[in-house]
């Protein structure tokens, strides 16, 4: 069976609104919005609060606020990720971000989706597919990363792009939907940008 949630109002296994949930939900919440309050020069604070907020956290890991979690509770952050301004998770399920991981401004990733007929919806169905983000994987700006999707060791995903399926390790992808443009090559250990040359 596939690695997924399945969840509605008619499931004994799943109550959005069960108490447990909400206060783990508020939990987080609460975490976010503490990291949010905080003075930039307060780095200590905000390490134990980042350490309090995910499941599983990576030593050196720079986080930039704000940051907005549905529980933080089910998402793992290796080490050295770098994560810009404005990450969006709602984490339902389960979210892995591996080593050397880099976000850009604004990214979300999104494990929950609810169902296409309208009759589903109204029924409250909901589902839930993990997120893997693998080793050395650069997200830019603005990108949306949807249920289900993996995204390949050493990938980079362009800004802007709304990741709706697995992305192979070591290319550059983007788009709506994201597609892959290229493979990473020893070109691109010469070159940082576009004819721009490494010293």
């Amino acid at each position: 069976m596939a690695d997924r949630r399945l969840f509605s109002d008619l499931d004994p296994n799943y109550r959005a609104e069960a108490a447990e949930l909400a206060q783990a939900r508020q939990r987080g919440k609460e975490l976010c919005w503490k990291i949010n309050q905080l003075n930039p020069t307060d780095v200590e604070t905000r390490t134990r609060l980042i350490r309090e907020l995910f499941s599983k956290v990576g030593p050196n890991v720079w986080l930039e606020p704000p940051i907005h979690m549905a529980y933080g509770s089910n998402t793992s952050i290796g080490d050295f990720v770098y994560i810009n301004s404005g990450l969006t998770v709602i984490d339902d399920y389960k979210v892995t971000v591996g080593d050397r991981v880099m976000f850009g401004p604004n990214v979300t990733i999104l494990v929950t989706n609810h169902p296409i007929h309208p009759e589903r919806r109204a029924e409250g169905g909901m589902f839930a597919l993990p997120v893997h983000i693998e080793d050395d994987v650069w997200i830019g700006a603005c990108a949306v990363i949807m249920p289900g999707v993996t995204i390949g060791a050493g990938t980079t995903i362009g800004a802007g792009s709304v990741v709706t399926r697995d992305i192979p390790p070591n290319v550059v992808a983007f788009g709506n939907p994201c597609r892959v443009y290229r493979e990473i090559t020893e070109h691109d250990r010469e070159f940082y940008y576009q004819d721009l040359r490494f010293d």
